[in-house]
């Protein structure tokens, strides 16, 4: 398989646009490298499916890691919250934890907003089928579509 003749290379693939891939995403074109976000649709990026909850017991100390090495997650959710509590006032310190309710229709619109404002990242709507091997080296994605990203 070859990539594409007129693609540029890419140095990084990230595929999907949840907490995660955003986060990676953004992360890796902040540092210079010129990205590439795939999804399978433009309007799940960030997509808050069941619970619009950012930070919690649970994942809490995840959100203020991210937030704290400049991360849009915390950014974002300051601006989209519609509610903010404390949980577990009532046992000792060690377990409070904080925790946002956002309004999902407008959390995804500022994510993909700060997605498309990154100099270095580009986002496209296609579905990834498999990587592109060269013995264990990974050289790129091929896609639904018959496309290949890569280097």
């Amino acid at each position: 398989m070859s990539l594409n003749k007129k693609s540029k290379p890419i140095d990084v693939i990230v595929v999907g646009g949840g907490h995660a891939g955003c986060e990676a995403a953004l992360a890796a074109a902040r540092l210079g490298c010129k990205t590439t976000l795939l999804t399978i649709s433009n309007d799940s990026i960030a997509q808050l499916s069941c619970n619009p909850a950012i930070g919690g017991p649970g994942k809490g100390h995840l959100a203020r890691e991210i937030d704290a090495l400049g991360g849009a997650m915390g950014r974002v959710i300051d601006r989209a919250g519609i509610q903010f509590r404390m949980l577990n006032t009532r046992k000792g310190p060690a377990v409070w934890a904080p925790r946002a309710q956002a309004d999902k229709t407008l959390y995804h619109v500022l994510v993909k907003k700060e997605l498309e404002d990154q100099p270095g990242l580009q986002i496209l709507q296609t579905e990834v089928l498999g990587l592109i091997l060269k013995g264990k080296k990974v050289l790129g994605v091929k896609t639904l579509a018959g496309l290949f990203y890569g280097r």
